[in-house]
């Protein structure tokens, strides 16, 4: 067997028919995509941070706890993540009325301008991205992906 010298010779051995190979190597792929088109913002590169802004411009007060479970980060991961933010004047800590022990997350006015910013580049990157393929097949995987992201993630409910 000739040595492979462009992607086209290559086998890709048991990966072929390994769906993580593919969602980690879209997700790879995805991401650099996004990462692009949100250059210079300070939610662009690394993980979780599109997501936290959103879900907390969306549910104000909720638990750094809840978001670390809904973007699968461990605490010390997500501690990061929000002390980043915080630097950066998107999102604001306060101590919960009603639990003392307990912090909720609220945007800043930059993180809502932010997150007004960045959700329809996210719409559109996200349909853009995927237009090669047909809207009815995206609805099945996106079916399908829900569906197990609620189950890892343990969300009930549609």
């Amino acid at each position: 067997m000739p040595k492979p010298t462009t992607i086209e010779h290559v086998d890709l051995d048991v990966l072929e028919d390994t769906l993580s190979f593919y969602i980690r190597t879209m997700n790879i792929a995805v991401s650099r995509d996004l990462d692009a088109r949100l250059d210079g913002c300070d939610v662009a590169r690394g993980t979780g941070k599109i997501t936290t802004l959103l879900l907390v411009d969306s549910h104000p007060g909720i638990r750094p706890s809840v978001i670390a479970q809904i973007i699968m980060k461990d605490r010390s991961a997500m501690g990061r993540l929000i002390e980043q933010m915080i630097e950066h004047d998107l999102l604001r800590r306060q101590t919960s009325a009603s639990e003392r022990r307990a912090q909720e997350l609220y945007v800043t006015p930059k993180g809502a301008e932010l997150a007004a910013m960045i959700r329809p580049i996210v719409t559109k990157q996200s349909k853009d991205f995927f237009s090669f393929i047909a809207e009815e097949e995206q609805a099945q995987v996106m079916d399908i992906l829900r569906r197990a992201y609620r189950k890892m993630v343990g969300m009930t409910g549609g």
